[in-house]
């Protein structure tokens, strides 16, 4: 069988649905734990899927991350999507995303209830500006090794600098930005290959 195709029923029933229960544990463990939308998921992710499981490779991460955030949808959602179709087809894109949105899902089904008692209470108050606080540190740790990951060069620096100077300044709206990003991307890479072809033609 080949290391890379997904895991099928037809591989064994037991080891199928092992396969199955770990990707939705392993998710839903993330979904528990992780306060602050998709990003602060980030750090967990790729801890858990990259560094211990083995699942995907740093370079996949960044990919994947990539297609996710120029996708609609989640980020978390998106990517947990990704990490079960690799492992196990769709039904293991299923129990990763199940995994992912359960805990979410009935916390806030259950608070819905009691909504306007909830946050008259002080101490959540005050929980939820400490929470935001944490909130902020999961992100900028996300945004650090997603920086320490990505392939750094003169060509990616001014790109990055470029579209923090526009996103900073201006009203500018996201999705063109990515897309520009992902135009300048393809004709710059083109280029690349281009001069390198050439400059490996006049050699011979």
């Amino acid at each position: 069988m080949n290391v890379n195709a997904p895991l099928r029923l037809k591989d064994g029933a037991g080891k199928f649905f092992k396969e199955l229960l770990t990707l939705f544990l392993t998710f839903l463990k993330i979904g528990i734990v992780c306060f602050g939308g998709g990003y602060t998921m980030i750090a967990l992710i790729e801890r858990d899927v990259v560094e211990k499981k083995k699942w995907l490779t740093t370079e996949e991460m960044m990919d994947i991350l990539a297609v996710a955030e120029s996708t609609p949808g989640p980020i978390s959602m998106n990517t947990a999507t990704y990490v079960g179709t690799k492992r196990a087809g769709f039904l293991g894109a299923l129990a990763c995303t199940l995994g992912t949105a359960l805990p979410s899902f009935l916390i806030i089904f259950a608070i819905s209830f009691f909504i306007e008692e909830f946050e008259s209470l002080t101490y959540v108050g005050y929980a939820f500006r400490g929470i935001r606080v944490a909130v902020l540190v999961l992100i900028f740790n996300a945004v650090l090794k997603m920086f320490k990951n990505v392939e750094k060069g003169v060509f990616t620096v001014c790109v990055m600098i470029a579209v923090l100077l526009v996103c900073l300044l201006t009203d500018f709206y996201v999705i063109y930005t990515l897309l520009i990003c992902a135009a300048i991307g393809i004709v710059y890479n083109f280029s690349v290959r281009a001069v390198r072809y050439t400059r490996g033609y006049k050699k011979q």
